[in-house]
């Protein structure tokens, strides 16, 4: 389902460069469930972002389900992740102007998926919101944001999910309950899953973890 291959990301820092990757290379296969660790800075949401074709590497590549993002411009990359991934951020990156229902009908419309609004329904109910479809984001807990936008990731049932720091904005409880419910729905559609977490405990219910060590694969 992925594949890195000599991954390498600089940025300019004052007068230089600073390297945040450094040849990082691994192979997630479908319907493996990927934890990626590291301290703060380690380059955990960097490399997301790469294998999410969000950014582009300085070096080596990203292939998806043998596709290589490099060879893909914007539109190309955006057309993809329409196609096969979700992603659910830390900061729910939910529109503030859209109720619960509309946020996860955006991009099945986006995709020109028929049905909607029958399935958005049935994703929020499936995650526990039936009773806030109507509900703006500003008038829902920071859990139910989180609900919402696990219910827009896997609505369209994307090949590939990934999910940075979904608990990271959530107190214990419910961040428990947000992850019981992403290891719940993986299962449930096989969908492959590559979550960044700081958290070890959840990085063990994974099947298998990378971990990151000052922007070098360890291990």
């Amino acid at each position: 389902m992925i594949e890195a291959v000599s991954l390498g990301k600089e940025v300019p820092s004052g007068e230089g460069r600073l390297t945040i990757l450094h040849d990082i290379s691994f192979r997630v296969m479908a319907g493996e469930a990927v934890a990626i660790v590291g301290a703060s800075g380690s380059g955990k949401s960097t490399l997301l972002g790469l294998l999410a074709g969000l950014d582009v590497p300085t070096r080596g590549r990203v292939l998806l389900s043998g596709q290589d993002l490099n060879a893909l411009d914007e539109d190309g990359r955006a057309a993809l992740r329409a196609a096969m991934l979700g992603f659910v951020f830390q900061s729910f990156q939910l529109l503030p102007a859209l109720t619960a229902l509309e946020n996860v009908m955006l991009p099945l419309e986006l995709a020109g998926r028929g049905g909607a609004r029958a399935d958005a329904q049935q994703m929020l109910a499936r995650v526990g919101l039936s009773g806030r479809l109507s509900h703006y984001p500003k008038h829902l807990s920071g859990g139910e944001q989180q609900r919402v936008a696990i219910a827009r990731a896997f609505a369209a049932r994307p090949r590939l999910l990934l999910a940075d720091e979904p608990t990271g904005n959530l107190d214990a409880a419910t961040g428990a309950a947000i992850i019981d419910l992403m290891f719940d729905m993986n299962a449930e559609q096989g969908t492959t899953l590559v979550l960044v977490t700081h958290d070890e405990a959840i990085a063990r219910r994974c099947g298998r973890l990378l971990r990151l060590d000052g922007g070098r694969l360890a291990g």
